[in-house]
């Protein structure tokens, strides 16, 4: 697995600055903080532009998704505030109920880009319902702008969706973060969901594809490990590389290399802190 790069040193720096640093949002040497946002759970930057979209996940709470400017470190809420009017699309997600009313806690994100300036969002929100919530994301204006057109119940018997990836098709790739047993969901627009072949694990975390959607980049969060599953070929081809902690989050970075996060241990029973 000698093209994945595992880059943990920007994670160290960013948890070993004291916190007086990070209340007061003064930069640490090179590393600058953005402050203002609850809890940004998972982050997406937007394609060809300065903004990255975050979900500031509280549990048992409504939280917000936001618009990070990278160029001057501020972030907006874009999302329930600032948003659109709701426009489902009962055709791609007919079997939606509608938009969500009640405690929305916005998870794991994905991008789609549509044509130009604008994408699909698909974000996983747990609450009053457990599904994927999907949004126009427009980037034409000088702040990103949400219409949410529709969403994608989970499936039927998991714990919790996790994390989400993009893949080709419309098709859309999930884990199932479950310790005792978790795996990886595939929702099709025509099929629906469809449990991937070979991807049981324990506790599969974040997730990411490659671009022809032929491999899965998962995050094993119980295993502390990067995992490679094949999609769509038999027989199933898995690679395993240990990293030595709790795969959380997984990302492609812009020189093609893929960059984990996580931790190395849970909260306490006498620490007061938020686990996202």
């Amino acid at each position: 697995m000698s093209r994945y790069i595992f880059s943990c040193s920007l994670f160290l720096s960013l948890f070993s600055v004291n916190a007086f640093t990070a209340e007061t949002c003064e930069a640490n040497g090179e590393v600058q903080f953005i402050c203002g946002l609850i809890n940004p759970e998972d982050l997406y930057q937007i394609p060809g532009t300065p903004w990255v979209i975050a979900s500031g996940r509280v549990s048992d709470v409504d939280g917000p998704i936001y618009a990070v400017d990278i160029r001057d470190y501020s972030s907006r809420v874009i999302f329930p505030e600032n948003a659109s009017v709701p426009e489902h699309d009962t055709t791609t997600y007919k079997d939606c109920p509608g938009p969500n009313t009640s405690t929305f806690q916005p998870h794991g994100l994905t991008l789609r880009q549509i044509s130009g300036d604008m994408h699909t969002l698909y974000v996983v929100g747990h609450g009053e319902r457990e599904a994927i919530e999907v949004f126009n994301l427009d980037v034409r204006d000088d702040v990103p702008s949400l219409k949410w057109v529709g969403c994608i119940v989970a499936p039927e018997g998991t714990r919790r969706i996790n994390s989400i990836t993009a893949l080709p098709n419309g098709t859309i790739g999930a884990t199932n973060f479950d310790t005792a047993g978790g795996e990886l969901w595939e929702w099709h627009p025509a099929a629906g969901w469809e449990e991937v072949p070979g991807s049981q694990m324990p506790g599969p975390n974040g997730l990411v594809s490659s671009a022809d959607g032929e491999w899965f980049y998962i995050g094993g969060w119980s295993d502390q490990a990067l995992v490679r599953l094949s999609r769509g070929k038999v027989p199933i081809q898995i690679d395993t590389a240990p990293v030595g902690f709790n795969v959380d989050n997984v990302r492609w970075g812009a020189d093609g290399n893929i960059v984990v996060a996580g931790h190395v241990t849970r909260c306490d029973g006498s620490t007061s802190c938020e686990l996202a």
